[in-house]
């Protein structure tokens, strides 16, 4: 066993976990206004640049598949040198990306407007790897709330970002350049300031101090008798990643086509505004409660919770009233209700699965397939609809949430699970497992 660690060990750890949260916050509101503003006009853009109605989904696209890429590449950036130069790396090829739109605009190239999109999408996935750097050092028992704290800091970029699309375009037109390139002025700024802080001030790095600590912990043990390597609890990394993969989906095919749904029906801008925001507020305001429970109860029971909300809003989002944008509206908060749900837990429980010396690879490649499972839902809500109705999409989205309550049945272990990532940090060394996960 491994002894407990020393009440200095600890207290130290404890001072770069929090000094860690800290640099994330403020990175996640830089970034967060950076991918919201740029997001607001994307299609717009596209529409004008590219002269056609029907295209103008194609920035999502491109973004999208971008951001699956980069998930990959700042994975095993971080695998390799540390969460510092992958998430540095991640926002400055997301900043180059906005610069590159701006320039695309400004001399009307499509091509060049397509290649930067694609780069513009890093930001994205680096959005979203942060979470794991906020858990790298976090006791088991607070895993839930320092991925929830990194999550939480997101919304207010987020919010910020749709509502300064206009001083953007006024400034935009005052340097002469096209309206529309203005909020990708402020992504480019956002996320070039967004590297710059977590390139000066992420240190010491999170995940290679959590291996300095889990490689002290090892040798200390071998002193006594050889331990065995840690190993990856697939049980629990299946659940996570398959809880994270179905949120996903099911969220941005809803997401996706609910604006659609309420232009086709007479509804105004300004109202489907309205419900989107209000859908990602519930994606991230209730994280920090979200990361509570997980804590308190594990993360199988919050997993189960995301099936069941995100099956509400499925039959919601398919019932309600074409003219209702009140319960259009619940429906959406359920549905990022549920995506916060699916996240926070499976973030957690892929936290606990996978040994420091591989959890940042692992994480890549699940975000990978996170990233295309949005691509899928994006791509698949509109075919659905355009064969069927919004009411079939979001009573199939709802069904397919169902099946995460019948996966953990699936996903129980034969054996006690053991937590290899346990180990990760001193402060964590004497700290129990999450409720869920104890038995």
């Amino acid at each position: 066993m491994i002894a407990p660690a020393s009440p200095s060990a600890v207290a130290d750890v404890a001072a770069v976990q929090r000094r860690t949260l800290r640099v994330l916050l403020a990175s996640q509101v830089l970034a967060g206004a950076g991918l919201a503003a740029g997001v607001t006009v994307g299609a717009l853009l596209a529409q004008e640049m590219l002269r056609s109605t029907s295209l103008s989904g194609l920035p999502a696209g491109l973004m999208t598949l971008g951001s699956a890429a980069a998930a990959m590449g700042v994975g095993r950036l971080s695998q390799r040198s540390g969460r510092r130069p992958g998430l540095a790396v991640g926002y400055l090829v997301g900043a180059v990306g906005g610069a590159g739109v701006v320039v695309a605009a400004m001399l009307d190239s499509v091509p060049l407007l397509l290649v930067s999109l694609l780069l513009y999408g890093s930001g994205t996935a680096t959005n979203l790897q942060a979470r794991y750097a906020g858990a790298d050092l976090a006791a088991p028992a607070r895993r839930g709330r320092a991925v929830s704290t990194v999550l939480v800091a997101t919304t207010v970029g987020a919010v910020a970002g749709p509502n300064l699309v206009e001083p953007m375009g006024s400034l935009a037109r005052a340097l002469g350049i096209p309206a529309l390139a203005g909020p990708f002025l402020l992504a480019t700024v956002a996320y070039a300031l967004g590297a710059v802080v977590v390139g000066i001030r992420l240190r010491p790095d999170p995940l290679l101090t959590a291996r300095a600590i889990a490689e002290e912990a090892d040798q200390a043990a071998a002193a006594d008798r050889p331990a065995p390597a840690a190993e990856t609890n697939t049980v629990l990394l299946r659940l996570g990643a398959t809880a994270m993969i179905v949120t996903q989906l099911v969220m941005v095919a809803i997401m996706a086509m609910t604006p659609v749904e309420m232009s086709e029906h007479g509804h105004g801008l300004g109202a489907a505004g309205l419900v989107i925001s209000l859908h990602i507020a519930a994606m991230y305001l209730p994280s920090p409660l979200t990361g509570a429970l997980v804590d308190r109860l594990g993360g199988r029971p919050l997993i189960a919770a995301a099936g069941v909300t995100l099956l509400a809003a499925g039959l919601l989002a398919a019932t309600a009233p074409p003219d209702s944008v009140a319960l259009l509206a619940i429906a959406l908060i359920l549905l990022g209700l549920g995506w916060n749900l699916g996240l926070v837990a499976g973030t957690a429980l892929l936290t606990d699965a996978v040994p420091v010396q591989r959890r940042a690879r692992t994480a890549g490649t699940v975000d990978l397939g996170v990233s295309l499972a949005g691509a899928t839902g994006g791509i698949g809500s509109g075919l659905i609809v355009a064969a069927s109705s919004f009411a079939a999409l979001g009573l199939a989205d709802g069904l397919i949430a169902l099946a995460l309550v019948p996966s953990l049945l699936l996903g129980r272990p034969r054996t006690p699970a053991a937590a290899p990532a346990s180990a990760a940090a001193p402060a964590s060394a004497a700290a129990p497992a999450s409720a869920g996960e104890a038995a």
